[in-house]
């Protein structure tokens, strides 16, 4: 009801065959994809899930979940909950010697926009360098498959957080490039996701339960949605395609005006919406402003070349990339500005590569 369409319903059959009896590696198992994924991969019946967060409890939240699930249901995965960080090379080379991984769901990243431009250092050494941390000693150990969870945000980002995303499409890209092995390492993109933490669903809804106002940053900005079930079940499905390098881009629809979506959310909780008066039976909606970073409108691809795969909801992007001795140029740069604590030089570095990046908070 609230994106004004029919839910997008994937071949699970299908799926399922790729990964019954497989080990798989989830990080950011806990995150608000990763959670999702998990459960989804859960039901595919894999031989073994290792979930790895260095949140604990949401690592604990997740593998509960699935404990429940084993619990009462019929499928006996095996479950392997991981406490760490990607950043933490000799955690990562641990995991890929104990245990035998056939695929690599890469969900772990900050993904919050106003926080990663508060916290440039973090949010870059996190989505960047984790990246390649975790490439390298996949690829290193003889890991076949990886696939990395991206965001319409890396595309001419205006933000951190989204050129941070570019980059480490970047390390994936640049990877599979030089690889003399078979590397099937690919990234999935999309927007917004329904009731992630941190999207405007739960803000909106904690909003109209508190008498409001509905706060939103401007009437004509506009997002690309899909309920998180969606976008898992088409990362999976996009996973299942990969041939090594390929940017999917995930088809969501028309772009929904988040307006609209304060106003659907607000009639649909039983009220009207208010033309700046309050009573019982009205919310109010404020036009805050854009935050720093902020777009009026997302894009999936740098240009207007999508080719089409098997799956009529998943899309490829075919776009530049540098090779890997300039990503490896880059990481080292990077490496040394974060030791340096410079982010002016992590600015200077996301123009110099990645394509398109208007970094602005000038919204006037």
């Amino acid at each position: 009801e609230l994106l004004d369409r029919e839910p997008i319903e994937l071949d699970l059959k299908k799926i399922k065959k790729v990964l019954n009896g497989k080990n798989i590696l989830i990080t950011g198992a806990g995150g608000s994809i990763g959670s999702e994924l998990s459960r989804q991969i859960f039901k595919l019946n894999p031989k073994q899930i290792i979930l790895l967060d260095h949140s604990e409890l949401n690592l604990y939240n997740i593998h509960n979940q699935l404990k429940e699930y084993i619990n009462h249901g019929s499928l006996k995965v095996d479950l392997v909950p991981k406490l760490g960080s990607i950043l933490d090379e000799e955690f990562l080379q641990r995991i890929f010697q104990s245990y035998e991984i056939d695929s690599i769901y890469h969900a772990a990243a900050y993904k919050h926009v106003s926080l990663v431009e508060q916290n440039i250092i973090q949010g870059t050494k996190n989505n960047v360098i984790g990246t390649y941390n975790l490439a390298t000693i996949a690829s290193k150990n003889e890991i076949k498959s990886l696939i990395h969870i991206s965001t319409d945000k890396a595309v001419r980002p205006t933000n951190f957080m989204g050129a941070s995303k570019r980059l480490a499409e970047l390390v994936i890209q640049g990877i599979v490039d030089q690889a003399d092995s078979n590397l099937k390492y690919t990234m999935v993109r999309f927007g917004n996701v329904l009731g992630s933490s941190g999207s405007v669903i739960p803000l909106f809804k904690k909003q109209i339960e508190e008498g409001g106002p509905v706060t939103v940053t401007h009437k004509d900005v506009t997002r690309f949605f899909m309920t998180i079930s969606e976008a898992s079940q088409l990362v999976i499905d996009a996973g299942t395609q990969a041939k090594g390098g390929e940017v999917f881009v995930l088809d969501m629809g028309e772009p929904v005006k988040i307006n609209d979506l304060a106003k659907r959310m607000i009639r649909l909780s039983g009220y009207s919406v208010g033309n700046n008066f309050q009573d019982d039976y009205s919310i109010n909606i404020d036009y805050i402003g854009l935050r720093p970073g902020e777009k009026l409108k997302e894009e999936l691809i740098l240009g207007n070349n999508l080719d089409p795969t098997i799956n009529a909801k998943v899309l490829k992007a075919n776009e530049e990339f540098l090779n890997w001795d300039r990503v490896q140029d880059m990481i080292n740069k990077i490496r040394v500005a974060i030791s340096d604590n410079d982010t002016e030089k992590i600015k200077k570095l996301m123009l110099e590569y990645v394509t398109d990046y208007k970094p602005s908070n000038d919204y006037r």
